[in-house]
């Protein structure tokens, strides 16, 4: 099967005096029987493949179910009159939505309980449900919410008469899939963002309830097709913001959620180069910005007057702000310091830092708290510390744990170990490594070792407890994140040194980190995998051609790994709005330094480790046609008999399935992959 040949039809690309081959490009027409015959070819292979490792498979995943708790019950956030938390019970998929009336949390234990929406009921009979958005009229009847049953970006809006328990009538088709609904403060009209027939955010309607969604108003287009839109509303309720985003540059309309059929107000005409979010506080607009602060600074204006803006504290260029949480009572804001997500609190013109024991974390506030409390939640995490919610007293500041994470089995943090390292990248620069293993681990010389990475858009990855990870670190498996450049770890520079033109900073980071563990002899050659998803899957697709002989095995998930041909198609839905992240093709520059690093413009004749490599029918961010067409090069040019595996979940998308079950499943697959080349 490595080396079946797929069908070759010529097709080419001329652009810039330069000419690319593309044999599989038509790989890309789904509605080709032939293309599902491949990809159901390329799956019947990979079951074959991963039969003989059924036992470990199984293993792996009886494991992981074994660690899922009897119940799991997240700390009850108030909002109104309610509490409203989720919960997962062992033997179900989805998670079970619900809420308690009560005054304050010694109340809790002795409420009723009342359901709000059961994920398993609605996914009944079907293979797989997508459940996103979900936000509460401001007199606590209604619920709306956005599902979606074929992994697509495109969700349909329902709302639910919490009293009743009946759906309403008030359905509306092709709602983006996040941060795109939101109620008046009235009840009587619900905002949402409607995408373009190419899955993009473009529109922001009003719907008024009890009418049908055909007659809508539309308030807002965003016609710049390198821009994202989306809805938020202010923590005060008082506010519903458009906001239009490219890489770069943005732009806030604001509504007045108490005078729903108001025209928006533009708070800041858009320019190039400047981002800037907007909150509410008391009589107050708080300012989020970069402009003239890489890092970002905090101003405020009055609410009749945007333009008189003064500061809130000083700028402090080595401390990266990121959001802003006002409270009735404080004001608190999240951001990095030191390569990990801080919490601070203002005090005057200050900011406090919030302090935790580990010397590795990561911390944030608690999303949909209420405005009025007298609480703030946190939730804190480390590689060996269960996700935890503290309960923060405004007025005293004292904290108390109202929740850890259980884990069921056996769970000693004593015996595992996370360790920050650093490694030398070839222009000098120091690229953070987290660990996270068994205390005996490294007892008898080099790991096994996973490297995981992302680097791209700014988006960190920070260290988080899994249960799930647990029987892997058990058999000797070192886990390890290289924080390479792309994304956001030591602030907005590292972002900037790792996009655009820096772009193989990301790749170049990826292998120095993996050579630096070999050298340091804690893993070696033979015992390393390197596994990335999306933009992470580009980022261990060019490893596999720039430095493939370093890496036992390579697992590029979902990867987007066709590179100039999609930034080339503005029909697909995420082209145009990555410009400013990858780079516009149509340039030359731009061009020739993309195809540079192109996974699939650069496959050779050459050997390369063994692959595992996933990706979604449905996906409309990374089309299923670019790992396919990666996969049929790879088959045709790599000269040795190295394992190369494509499977394609033929009903989901970008995020593979749906359920936790099915979710533990491919887990379990992939690591029984890495395992058996490791040889377990």
């Amino acid at each position: 099967m490595n080396k079946l040949v797929v069908k070759q039809i010529p097709h080419t690309f001329q652009l810039h005096g330069d000419v690319r081959h593309d044999e599989y490009y038509w790989l890309k027409d789904k509605s080709n029987p032939e293309v599902i015959a491949y990809l159901e070819q390329e799956n019947s292979y990979y079951d074959e493949v991963m039969k003989p490792l059924e036992s470990l498979t199984t293993e792996l995943y009886e494991a992981m179910v074994a660690r899922i708790p009897a119940s799991e019950t997240q700390v009850p956030i108030q909002r109104g009159p309610y509490y409203y938390y989720s919960r997962l019970e062992k033997e179900k998929q989805y998670p079970i939505y619900a809420r308690k009336r009560a005054a304050n949390r010694s109340q809790l234990e002795s409420a009723a309980e009342e359901v709000t929406l059961d994920e398993n009921v609605l996914a009944s009979g079907d293979d797989y449900l997508s459940v996103t958005v979900q936000r509460y009229s401001e007199d606590h009847r209604y619920l709306a919410y956005l599902e979606n049953r074929d992994g697509t970006d495109s969700y349909s809006l329902f709302v639910k008469d919490l009293h009743s328990s009946e759906l309403l009538k008030d359905t509306i088709p092709n709602v983006y899939i996040y941060s795109s609904v939101e109620w008046s403060n009235c009840g009587q009209y619900i905002f949402y963002v409607k995408l373009n027939e190419l899955q993009r955010p473009y529109q922001v309607w009003r719907h008024e309830m009890g009418t049908d969604y055909t007659s809508d108003i539309l308030l807002y287009e965003e016609t710049d097709v390198t821009f994202n839109l989306y809805i938020t509303k202010s923590r005060s309720t008082r506010f519903i913001f458009i906001v239009s985003q490219s890489t770069t540059t943005s732009e806030v309309q604001i509504i007045d959620a108490d005078e729903p059929a108001a025209a928006p107000t533009l708070f800041e005409e858009r320019r190039e180069g400047i981002e800037y979010d907007v909150e509410h506080w008391e009589n107050e607009l708080l300012l989020l910005t970069n402009e003239n602060a890489l890092n970002f600074t905090l101003l405020r204006c009055s609410i009749e007057d945007f333009n008189e803006r003064t500061p809130i504290i000083p700028y402090d260029e080595k401390r990266f702000i990121e959001n802003i949480y006002p409270f009735k009572r404080h004001i608190y804001v999240t951001g990095r310091k030191n390569g990990l997500e801080q919490i601070w609190r203002i005090d005057g013109d200050t900011l406090v830092l919030l302090e935790w024991d580990e010397a590795i974390y990561s911390v944030s506030l608690v999303s949909d708290q209420n405005y009025e409390a007298s609480e703030v939640l946190v939730e804190y995490q480390s590689f060996l510390t269960p996700k935890t919610t503290i309960r923060i007293d405004i007025e005293t500041e004292e904290k108390e744990v109202l929740q850890e994470a259980a884990v069921t089995g056996e769970y000693d943090r004593e015996q595992y170990v996370q360790q920050q390292i650093w490694a030398t990248a070839a222009d000098g620069v120091k690229v953070p490594i987290l660990l996270h293993y068994k205390k005996n681990a490294l007892d008898n010389g080099p790991a096994p070792l996973i490297l995981d990475a992302y680097g791209s858009y700014g988006y960190s990855s920070d260290p988080f407890f899994s249960a799930y990870r647990l029987p892997m670190l058990d058999k000797g498996i070192i886990m390890a994140v290289a924080q390479v450049r792309g994304g956001s770890e030591l602030g907005r520079t590292w972002y900037f040194d790792g996009k655009m033109q820096k772009k193989r900073n990301s790749f170049t980071d990826f292998i120095d980190a993996a050579t630096y563990l070999i050298e340091q002899g804690i893993t070696t050659t033979e015992l390393i995998a390197a596994r990335g998803g999306s933009a992470g899957g580009l980022l261990v697709g060019a490893v596999a051609n720039m430095a493939g002989d370093r890496f036992k095995v390579i697992v590029p998930e979902v990867p987007f790994v066709d590179i100039v041909t999609t930034m080339l198609d503005e029909t697909i839905p995420l082209t145009t709005l990555e410009w400013d992240e990858w780079g516009n093709p149509q340039k030359e520059d731009d061009y020739f330094y993309m195809k540079s690093y192109s996974p699939y413009d650069n496959v050779e004749a050459k050997p390369y480790p063994h692959m595992y490599i996933t990706t979604g029918l449905n996906d409309p961010r990374v089309g299923y046609w670019e790992p396919a067409k990666w996969v049929a090069r790879l088959r045709e040019l790599k000269t040795d008999d190295n394992t190369l595996v494509l499977k394609t979940n033929m009903g989901a998308g970008h995020f593979g399935a749906s359920g936790r079950f099915n979710q533990l499943r491919e887990l379990a697959e992939c690591y029984s992959f890495i395992l058996s080349k490791f040889g377990y």
